[in-house]
């Protein structure tokens, strides 16, 4: 039975690297994968999954209407897929999610989700929440507070590094706009 899976963290715990390793893992090995990615994080090039230690594979984009069972079923119509790989999966949407479930269990092609759990406010993207709902293998990938625990919670600074409390819910950007903290150190922010 194929499964899908949610390997979530906060920022900078390396999901697109470990993704990339996963789809280098299958083809050393002679199989296709399939990599899709949010079209609006252009931040490493369209169509493209970059890890900031430097590795990158081009990748298919899909946007927020999009049918994602139709366009795997469509690209393992044109080559066999053996894996689907996700990246940024929090800003799937929640029809999408399903359809990652059918392509699970109709098409029995393994799909691996990678994204954030939560916004710098701490609530479920709606990508993470289906994701959290419906995975059959739920992973945490860890990093680290700069106090030396656990982060588990990602908060957004401004131009001088300090925490914005107000905003939208997605802001593409990286260590220059993001930092992940422990819990202790995210509910000092929002007290």
């Amino acid at each position: 039975m194929a499964k899908l899976y949610f390997y979530y963290s906060t920022m900078n715990a390396g999901k697109s690297t470990t993704l990339l390793q996963s789809s280098f893992n299958y083809r050393e090995r002679g199989m296709h994968t399939l990599l899709l990615t949010a079209a609006f994080d252009d931040r490493f090039g369209s169509a493209k999954i970059s890890s900031r230690i430097g590795l990158s594979q081009e990748a298919d984009l899909f946007h927020q209407g999009d049918d994602l069972l139709a366009h795997v079923n469509g690209r393992d119509a044109e080559q066999k897929i053996d894996c689907v790989l996700v990246d940024e999966s929090q800003f799937l949407t929640e029809a999408q999610v399903w359809q990652l479930t059918d392509v699970c269990d109709e098409l029995k092609i393994p799909v691996l989700c990678y994204g954030i759990r939560t916004d710098f406010q701490g609530q479920l993207f709606p990508g993470s929440k289906a994701l959290l709902a419906w995975a059959d293998v739920l992973q945490e990938l860890k990093t680290i507070c700069h106090c030396g625990s656990k982060a588990n919670m990602v908060v957004r600074v401004d131009q001088h590094g300090e925490a914005l409390r107000e905003g939208s819910q997605v802001e593409i950007g990286g260590n220059e706009r993001y930092v992940s903290l422990c819990r202790r150190h995210f509910k000092k922010i929002y007290k």
